[in-house]
């Protein structure tokens, strides 16, 4: 009995590892958004860094409010037990189609914003050229994603349908990666210069969208070694992230 209590709780912490990497990948461009957000409701002196935020405030707070929103709500999508319950009545919504409805929109919004600041924001003297076209690949890669899982969700279809939605989502948490690759070189090596920052920077929206084809990938291969006898219809599960569930 012990045993099998211990197995259970591995099982259920296992289950929530994913989330929590995610959450935690999350919080550092939530809290350099809520900073930001600081800044421009506080009062904050004006700098050449800053001057653009403060002279079209609505588009840097629409980007900080739903990125914040997409990527914390968007990690519990991995959850597996925030998913479709069997046997749930016809006609009830899961956790999953209702948070959906939220990230879907607010994930439209981040992509779309961040696109408007990169073509009309002036360029920070740490960027270039490069690096505003990768965030113009990246962002419209984005927003393009949740749009080709949308469509696939309308045709049910839930093997893309996840799938798109787990590229988008990699692509929303790349600032988080940046962090993690941008500091490691300056504490060594020192600060970036444009090609260098284009390149660490491009590079972990690359690293990101790795992991989700490696993610998509394992769910495709479980989901086939647990093709049921002929005869016999599957129902998949979904989440809006993008992650399809495995029996």
């Amino acid at each position: 009995m012990r045993s099998k209590t211990t197995t259970s709780f591995r099982s259920r912490r296992r289950k929530w590892l994913v989330p929590a990497a995610l959450i935690a990948l999350s919080l550092i461009p939530v809290i350099a958004g809520a900073a930001r957000l600081t800044q421009l409701t506080g009062g904050a002196t004006v700098t050449p860094e800053n001057a653009r935020f403060f002279a079209s405030p609505i588009p840097v707070i629409a980007h900080i409010v739903t990125v914040t929103v997409y990527s914390l709500l968007g990690a519990f999508q991995f959850v597996p037990t925030l998913r479709r319950v069997p046997g749930l009545r016809r006609g009830r919504r899961s956790w999953h189609e209702i948070s959906g409805r939220i990230l879907i929109p607010a994930g439209l919004l981040a992509g779309l914003s961040g696109l408007w600041m990169s073509v009309f924001y002036a360029l920070p003297e740490t960027d270039g050229e490069a690096l505003l076209v990768l965030r113009l690949i990246f962002g419209t890669a984005m927003v393009g994603g949740i749009i080709l899982g949308i469509l696939a969700i309308r045709r049910r279809d839930f093997a893309a349908h996840g799938a798109w939605m787990t590229r988008a989502y990699a692509i929303a948490l790349g600032a988080g990666t940046q962090a993690l690759v941008l500091l490691p070189w300056i504490l060594v090596v020192g600060p970036t210069d444009e090609t260098t920052r284009a390149v660490l920077m491009g590079a972990s929206w690359v690293i990101n969208l790795a992991v989700a084809e490696y993610a998509i990938r394992r769910r495709h291969a479980a989901s086939g070694r647990d093709t049921r006898p002929a005869g016999r219809m599957l129902t998949p599960e979904t989440t809006t992230a993008g992650h399809r569930s495995v029996p």
